[in-house]
């Protein structure tokens, strides 16, 4: 089960993975167009690691603790985990955003896991969002919460760095560098929230400039990327 985690936490960090995750630029694009910097894209990310990203890591744990729990109402449970999330998430936009990235996590792990209780309680309902979907393919696999929290991080910090190359003429190596400076915040946001085991410790941190823009962007008629 370890090996299997830890092949599992390599992939899912792989952007070439069939979950559209390719199709996110993490708010970036939203707020280049806006006028933000190219420079002010590592503060940005700092930015993202103490809020959208902080509340996302702790549901994805809050929900690998319910899967782990053997409760018999897990669907109901991860129901509630996913109410949690959508609550703090005050943007229609992230919200549409997480569930359209959770109903593709939640299809591959149907496709590697089809007779998994874990599965078939996510399966129970139709959306589920990304870190509730990301919770429960930790538990499938062996991922420790720390391991999780660190996932989050990375792939929110790579996915912007990954956007710049397209959305500005950059050397990839800053991009490669922005990643590798963020690793210390990553790792006080694992500090942060990895115990997180109760929906009442999901934090409600809000980033209402990255909320502006994500609204914007989702009825602007031209676009690289969907968020």
């Amino acid at each position: 089960m370890e090996s299997a985690g830890e092949v599992m936490l390599m992939m899912l960090a792989d952007a070439r993975l069939p979950t559209g995750a390719h199709t996110q630029s993490a708010g970036l694009e939203p707020a280049l167009n806006a006028g933000m910097p190219v420079t002010a894209i590592p503060a940005y990310i700092r930015a993202r690691l103490h809020s959208v990203t902080e509340v996302e890591a702790a549901t994805a744990v809050v929900a690998r603790a319910e899967c782990l729990s053997g409760a018999a109402d897990l669907d109901a449970r991860l129901r509630s985990v996913d109410r949690a999330f959508r609550v703090r998430t005050i943007s229609p936009a992230l919200r549409e955003t997480s569930a359209l990235l959770g109903r593709g996590y939640a299809r591959l792990l149907r496709s590697l896991w089809p007779d998994s209780p874990i599965v078939a309680a996510l399966h129970e309902f139709r959306a589920p969002c990304r870190p509730v979907a990301l919770g429960a393919a930790a538990a499938l696999t062996g991922l420790g919460a720390g391991q999780l929290v660190r996932l989050i991080g990375y792939d929110d910090a790579q996915t912007i760095a990954a956007a710049a190359l397209k959305l500005s003429a950059m050397d990839p190596l800053d991009a490669t560098r922005w990643v590798l400076e963020a690793a210390p915040a990553i790792e006080a946001l694992a500090d942060r929230v990895a115990d997180c085991t109760e929906r009442s410790q999901i934090p409600a941190w809000g980033a209402p400039q990255v909320e502006q823009w994500a609204q914007i962007h989702a009825i602007a008629p031209m676009r690289l990327f969907r968020a």
